[in-house]
Parts: structure tokens; sequence; C-alpha cells
């Protein structure tokens, strides 16, 4: 058959939302089979990318990993429709090769696996969105830790600065994998108190002044300020309690695990990425 009706081509058209084009050319191929057309768009990828693409991917994980060195640190959410499919092994490989390739290369990750992502909707049957990545070079003194907690719901990155002789450390590794526990546990918004804006401080200090209003005026700057000082120990990572002894800070901590190691730790940034934010 070598004539295909424009409204042949527009049927399948409707009914696989693929390009005229594409239609047409595997209308040409199945000799004017539809159904054999809608098998060769299937093959493609086409027919199922095209469809699924418009439906809601509203579960799926959080993945993050470190470079051999430790240089690197890449965060990434890849969603999908369902859970099941979220635990399926194919979208697993999936979302551990986008992870290797984020490590590799620095370059436009959802352009360099667009064709990857169609491939794997065609192989489980359901949407798949590259939601958001990051990657991360460290600056001199620094590694990046990382670690994926609640099921792949909710990734850390972060990123320490030491020396290369602690770094090289038998407990260095330890001591960076606390760091991340604790950040996925406690969830800090700032690392130091200077961090915290402003207008947010401002705001607290006015909560806490107008509760001991009733208090006489001597003795409310002392109190705004105690309340002021264990806020800080509530939202900022290095005066937090450490989630695995809470008699020393976060920063205490460091201090500690610096002299045992040799030389000094420090957090310089972090992320905290959960599924769907």
């Amino acid at each position: 058959m070598n004539e295909i009706s424009a409204a042949l081509v527009k049927e399948l058209r409707d009914e696989t939302n693929v390009g005229m084009m594409e239609c047409k050319r595997a209308l040409l191929e199945a000799g004017g089979d539809k159904a054999r057309a809608i098998q060769i768009l299937r093959e493609r990828g086409l027919a199922v990318a095209s469809k699924k693409a418009a439906r809601a991917a509203n579960n799926g994980v959080i993945a993050a990993s470190v470079s051999a060195d430790g240089r690197v640190g890449v965060l990434l959410e890849v969603n999908c429709e369902t859970d099941f499919v979220a635990r399926n092994e194919i979208f697993r490989a999936f979302v551990a090769d986008l992870i290797q390739r984020a490590l590799a290369s620095a370059g436009d990750l959802t352009a360099e696996t667009a064709e990857a992502v169609r491939a794997t909707i065609q192989k489980t049957g359901e949407n798949i969105v590259v939601r958001r990545h990051l990657r991360l070079e460290a600056a001199p003194g620094g590694r990046f830790a990382a670690y994926v907690h609640l099921g792949d719901k909710l990734g850390v990155l972060a990123e320490l600065d030491a020396a290369d002789t602690v770094a090289a450390a038998p407990g260095f590794a330890e001591v960076a994998r606390d760091v991340t526990l604790h950040l996925a546990a406690c969830r800090p918004p700032y690392l130091r108190r200077q961090d915290v804006p402003a207008d947010v401080l401002a705001a607290e200090q006015e909560i806490y002044a107008k509760q001991v209003a009733n208090k006489p005026a001597a003795i409310v700057e002392k109190i705004v300020q105690g309340k002021i000082e264990k806020y800080f120990s509530g939202v900022c990572l290095l005066e937090q309690p450490f989630v695995k002894d809470d008699k020393l800070s976060v920063a205490q901590w460091l201090e500690a695990k610096g002299r045992e190691l040799g030389g000094p730790i420090g957090v310089r940034r972090y992320l905290i990425w959960t599924l769907g934010e």
C-alpha cells in the first residue's frame, strides 16, 4: 500500500498523540495497518512516551552520590507515577545511570538523557520526569559526603572542610557520614547563626518580647536574649546538639573529631532535599 490517507494519519495521531510525520511513516511501514503502526510507534518509544508525558509523576526517588575522590557531589530527583515503579529494577537502574552521568559531566543532564528517559518510559509504562538535579564541585580542601534516607525520599549532600591528611585518616569517612546523618535527622535550615536572615531574627525577637511584655523592663532583654540563644541551637547546624551525643553541639563534636584526626574539620555548605518539595 503506497497511499496513506490524511484521515488515517489523523486517526493514528489522535490515538497516540505522536506527530503527523511519525504517524505517516509508521503507517507506510505497516502497509496501512493501524494496529501494526501503533506497535511500530510503541517499539520506537513514541506512542507510550507521548501519551504518558501528560500524566502526573508524583512518586519517585531522591538519589545522591559522590565521586571517588570526594571532589564532586550530585543530588537528583526523578519522578514517576507510582511507588511500584519507583521500586522497579528498571527505574532504579535508570536513576543509577543518571547519577553516574551527572558525576562524570557538568553538561546539560536533561538534554543528554532525553533518549534514555523515553526508553525508560517505554519499558515501565509510566511517565518519568527528571525533576531537578544539582552537581557541585568542591573548592580546595573540600570533600563531599552524601546520604539518602526514608526509602529514598530524602537526600543530603554536604561539603566538609579538611586538610588532605585529615581527609585521608581512617576515621574521616565516618565523621562525614555522621554529619549527613545528623542533617537528615535534624534538618537545620541554617549552617551558623550569621546565616539567619535579619528579618527572620527580628521577627523572632519581637515574638519573644511580646511573650514577656508583663515582665520588668530591666529583665526583658535578658529573657529575649536567652530565647534567641535557644532558637539558634534549634535552627543552626553548628549549634544544634549532636544527634549521637546531645551533650555536645555539632561544632564541639567536630572540634573533638578534628583533634583525633590531626586537624580541624568544618562544614562549608549542605543541601537537604525531600521528594516533591
